[in-house]
């Protein structure tokens, strides 16, 4: 296509589809003033903030600051361990959900059940959070008096610390395993009928259908939404790990997110909080670039 004729294309695509374009007018300014206008504030990583007069320009002053804080070393930890426990268990498990829900053969069954784990989505962790704290309590919780009334003894889910990471790790499973299945069950809908009745017909039990033609079908959309995740690995849930940790396990449970939130609002540290959150952001595109061209030479299937 000639340059020339570029624009006039675009013109009689903007015609066609002009509601699906207007449509994305919402999206644009959410992403412009909650993404983009954002990054200016960026710059402050490499100043010294002050409330009155001007800024300071002291370069990486901040960034050796942080890298040498050994607070910042055990975050670090924290949030990559938080991070690919809930990575490599929860991932696998929409799928998993999706492929069982595909072979109900009732289909009124499976939306009634489809309804029922889509709900805890849209919960707050705030309620989620008082959901597991009255579920684990050491005292009063439902799990420990079960285990208690079968002779066993109360466990501390919610004050010890390697239990604690095991409750985000499920309680964010619980959360989300309904909702984020739906992405996966769209793309097994989309795969021909013909084809299992095709195995079917040749003998294919359930097991090698869902093996030969279901998970060989959607890893395209597999592989971009791992991609995609994996650009959010240092994030490791602000808002549970925040709703959730308490002193006796802030040791194990603090992650990046929360460290500069006490850097940031509660310390007044501006400019060292915004080093940490720049760090994380140039980490997370890191990987997103890394994984995806690691897919495409490996599968030859990547985000783009």
């Amino acid at each position: 296509m000639s340059d020339a004729s570029r624009p006039n294309a675009f013109l009689r695509s903007l015609s066609r589809y002009f509601p699906l374009y207007l449509m994305l007018i919402p999206a644009l300014v959410y992403l412009t003033v909650f993404c983009y206008v954002p990054m200016w504030g960026a710059r402050l990583a490499f100043m010294d903030f002050s409330f009155i007069g001007k800024h300071t320009w002291v370069g990486l002053k901040h960034f050796r600051t942080l890298f040498s804080s050994p607070a910042f070393g055990a975050v670090i930890a924290n949030t990559l361990i938080i991070s690919a426990m809930k990575i490599f268990i929860n991932f696998p498990m929409p799928i998993i959900l999706a492929l069982m829900l595909a072979e109900i053969r009732s289909r009124k069954f499976a939306r009634v059940v489809q309804s029922v784990i889509y709900l805890p989505h849209f919960l707050s962790w705030v309620v989620i959070s008082g959901i597991f704290l009255n579920l684990l309590s050491l005292d009063q919780g439902a799990v420990n008096r079960i285990i208690v009334f079968f002779g066993g003894k109360a466990f501390p889910f919610l004050t010890q610390g390697t239990s604690i990471r095991w409750v985000f790790v499920f309680s964010e499973m619980w959360r989300s395993i309904g909702w984020d299945s739906l992405l996966f069950i769209a793309a097994i809908n989309r795969i021909n009928p013909d084809v299992f009745e095709a195995a079917v017909m040749d003998g294919a039990g359930t097991f090698r259908r869902i093996f030969s033609i279901t998970i060989p079908a959607i890893m395209p959309t597999i592989i971009t939404v791992f991609i995609l995740n994996l650009g959010f690995f240092m994030n490791a849930g602000f808002d549970q790990v925040f709703n959730m940790m308490n002193d006796a396990v802030l040791s194990r449970v603090d992650i990046l997110d929360t460290y500069v939130y006490r850097l940031g609002l509660q310390n007044g540290e501006f400019s060292y909080a915004t080093a940490a959150g720049l760090f994380k952001g140039v980490i997370g595109l890191f990987l997103i670039f890394g994984t995806h061209f690691g897919s495409k030479r490996l599968t030859g299937k990547g985000v783009w």
